[in-house]
């Protein structure tokens, strides 16, 4: 049984990017969390939050989540918010090695602003406003955030000291 790797992590800080290397490097298969709700529900992740608002959105996703956490061989790349939702982060923790990847506000925020992805909550936020919001939701979010076995902060080490820091982990 190869015990799952999970990473958690604002949105933009790129969980989805460095985690279809790692699972490569690592003989793991990828699961982009957001795709997996798409493919489980039938719906695109905007459908879901714009017909039945964020509280829905969550319980899918968690619910994908820990179907997921019960396989094995997994590097999972979760939401953004997945971690702060009901006891996410202890189940990750239970089931998986946890890796944060951690990035500066500033760079999250010009990151948010510059995607072509569409991201429900921030697609519509003024500048400003984003900047808000990343400082809000970044300060609710870091303590599970900083509940995982492993913080990597993302702009100073490279995916090849990633997957070496990890597979040390879990290995």
């Amino acid at each position: 049984m190869t015990r799952n790797v999970v990473l958690v992590g604002f949105s933009g800080s790129g969980k989805t990017t460095v985690g279809r290397e790692l699972a490569i490097r690592l003989g793991l298969e990828f699961v982009d969390l957001d795709s997996a709700v798409e493919q489980k529900y039938h719906a695109s992740i905007p459908h879901i939050f714009q017909k039945y608002g964020e509280s829905v959105f969550r319980q899918c996703e968690y619910q994908t989540l820990m179907e997921k956490l019960a396989q094995s061989g997994l590097l999972i790349a979760t939401g953004g918010g997945a971690p702060a939702f009901k006891d996410a982060m202890q189940q990750i923790k239970t089931h998986a090695f946890s890796v944060y990847l951690k990035l500066p506000e500033e760079t999250l925020v010009y990151r948010l602003k510059n995607t072509k992805k569409r991201r429900p909550l921030t697609e519509n936020l003024s500048q400003d406003e984003l900047e808000e919001y990343v400082h809000e939701t970044l300060r609710k979010r870091t303590p599970f955030y900083a509940m995982a076995d492993l913080k990597v902060e993302e702009e100073k080490i490279s995916i090849d000291e990633i997957a070496l820091a990890i597979s040390d982990h879990i290995l």
